[in-house]
């Protein structure tokens, strides 16, 4: 049975909702999108052996594209990509010398795909109401680390081969941390929609 996307997601329930102070609100989402997806791909932990690291950054982005929907979320995710592509350090792993094009283009570049078609996996289940129940909500979150996972070992895979530990490298070290960050979301969404609904008895 199809999902009916009309349910409004949380970033649309306060503020204006229309006309220009609507746009102004919108512009100023993505710019916070942008600083928070910054600030929290910097939050991460190395893990030997492996050429990425856990970080709060896939936190930010399936929290984001819960958050905002899929479009403002979509947006604010090619925004995050365009300043980190121009050479800012905003990236979990670029710095000074390794940033823009080339560390795209290096080992967690499929995952920044899988970011694109996560935040759009989110921003519909929240369109569809899955943000306000925490069984949906983690069942959304887990979708949303299977497609940033996809296009990250696949290109884990093109960049090392297939005869690499390649599950090793981009998969098993963060299945930990993503099983804390995808209970820590599916609590915390639907805990600020309850809040939200709280709010407006």
């Amino acid at each position: 049975m199809a999902l009916a996307l009309n349910k409004s997601v949380m970033t649309e329930v306060f503020g204006p909702s229309e006309g220009t102070a609507l746009r102004v609100k919108q512009a100023l989402m993505v710019v916070l999108g942008i600083v928070l997806l910054a600030v929290m791909a910097k939050i991460k932990v190395p893990v030997p052996g492996s050429p990425v690291a856990i970080s709060m950054g896939t936190f930010a982005v399936l929290t984001i594209g819960a958050a905002y929907g899929p479009r403002l979320g979509l947006t604010t995710i090619l925004g995050w990509m365009i300043v980190g592509m121009l050479g800012f350090d905003v990236f979990q792993s670029s710095t000074a010398d390794l940033n823009g094009i080339s560390y795209m283009m290096g080992s967690t570049g499929g995952y920044l795909v899988g970011y694109v078609l996560a935040t759009l996996a989110l921003g519909y289940a929240a369109r569809a109401g899955w943000d306000r129940s925490v069984v949906l909500m983690a069942l959304a979150m887990l979708i949303g680390n299977v497609l940033i996972y996809v296009p990250g070992l696949a290109w884990l895979a093109v960049l090392y081969g297939l005869d690499q530990p390649i599950l090793a490298w981009g998969l098993t070290p963060f299945l930990l941390g993503d099983a804390l960050k995808l209970g820590l979301a599916a609590l915390l969404v639907p805990g600020l929609w309850k809040l939200i609904g709280d709010a407006r008895k």
